[in-house]
């Protein structure tokens, strides 16, 4: 019988934790080049839900997973390929930025640590689809100046929900002390990790980096308890949506700057006077001037969903943008969305139509986040 035939696609990658995953019953789909977890026997909803009231553990290892190394401080050479303050990272302290193309379109975004034993080093996550050209061109730009490590010796989990903290706290006592977007190296269950008090889905929770050949065995133990269920890609977006968090490829790309994105969050006070990031003129100018297009949230009336592509009008039929995530919101118990509009119709409570099935649908630019991040921040 081929791979293929015994229900392996050989094209695929696969992560350390792919038989755990199909031993729990896991519906696995293509995503990013891996084989993954889409959801479990529960169901997506029910994945959703638990992780919004228990803790819920993914399966991330398809991230790509990196040090940055430089003879003197790593963030200054970093600081030329992205906006954010990197360099007034304190030790162990995490962000969240932006890799940028010379026109200020984003190529992607990615969360960076200065290690707390290691402060001139830097430990990176970027996406799946997008690792591969994220480290060459960190390499090729910073060449000289830096040295990327690359791990795929790590594999990633992440234990999202209200119980991640006392989950985890059980078996690794340092965990408990840590806040949000901050990290440590850390013993969990007696392996050695690296913990980050971060996710992607508006709850506390934790990514912990760990060797891959340690991964089955880490996740096995968190799924023993009782407060812990797995949860796949289905809920890991849906929770993300709710929680107004970008997916990158759909609500950010290259054609989008950060100030469209609505992340001129990301650019502080001290980059945005030195101005010496990639397309700073462009982002800058649209920063005084206003972008002529911008993400908004947007809660559509009624109980249908629009979904990604879906055309935006004004409401004499005008066509204004697209939405670029979509779908029914669990928590909120209703459909909510993502779009970028064009800057005139970018206000809270602006009224817009939705072309669904060929449907004008009723909707309105509501306020990001749908549902409240309830993340620790000590």
């Amino acid at each position: 019988m081929t791979a293929a035939a015994n229900g392996f696609d050989p094209a695929l990658t696969q992560t350390p934790l792919n038989d755990l995953h199909r031993s729990l019953g896991a519906k696995m789909v293509p995503f990013a080049g891996y084989e993954m977890p889409v959801q479990y026997k529960a169901g997506i909803m029910a994945e959703h839900m638990h992780v919004r009231k228990s803790a819920g553990l993914f399966d991330v290892s398809h991230m790509g997973q990196a040090r940055l190394v430089a003879d003197g401080d790593a963030a200054v050479a970093l600081e030329r390929l992205v906006p954010g303050d990197i360099v007034g990272l304190a030790p162990g302290e995490m962000r969240y930025t932006l890799l940028l193309a010379d026109d200020g379109g984003i190529l992607d975004d990615l969360m960076v640590t200065r290690l707390p034993d290691e402060p001139e080093t830097l430990f990176l996550v970027v996406n799946a689809g997008c690792k591969d050209a994220d480290f060459s061109h960190i390499e090729a730009l910073l060449a000289g100046e830096a040295r990327l490590e690359r791990l795929p010796d790590r594999a990633l989990l992440a234990l999202q929900g209200p119980q991640a903290g006392a989950v985890l706290s059980r078996l690794a006592p340092g965990a408990g002390s840590l806040s949000f977007m901050n990290g440590a190296e850390m013993a969990v269950d007696g392996v050695g990790c690296f913990v980050t008090r971060s996710g992607y889905t508006g709850e506390d929770g934790f990514e912990i980096s760990v060797p891959s050949d340690a991964a089955e065995g880490l996740a096995a133990r968190l799924l023993d308890e009782a407060a812990v269920a797995p949860v796949g890609l289905g809920a890991r977006d849906s929770l993300r949506l709710e929680a107004g968090l970008c997916l990158y490829g759909h609500d950010i790309d290259r054609s989008t700057t950060p100030v469209e994105g609505s992340l001129r969050w990301t650019i502080p006070k001290r980059r945005r006077e030195a101005a010496d990031f990639p397309g700073a003129g462009t982002i800058l100018k649209q920063m005084a001037d206003g972008p002529l297009r911008r993400r908004v949230g947007i809660r559509p009336e009624g109980r249908a969903p629009a979904r990604e592509g879906a055309e935006i009008t004004d409401e004499g039929g005008a066509a204004i943008g697209k939405i670029t995530s979509g779908g029914y919101g669990p928590s909120v118990g209703g459909p909510v969305a993502m779009g970028m509009v064009l800057r005139a119709f970018s206000a809270v409570d602006t009224p817009l139509k939705l072309m669904v099935r060929g449907k004008a649908l009723a909707a309105r630019v509501a306020k990001l986040p749908f549902v409240p991040h309830n993340y620790f921040r000590g």
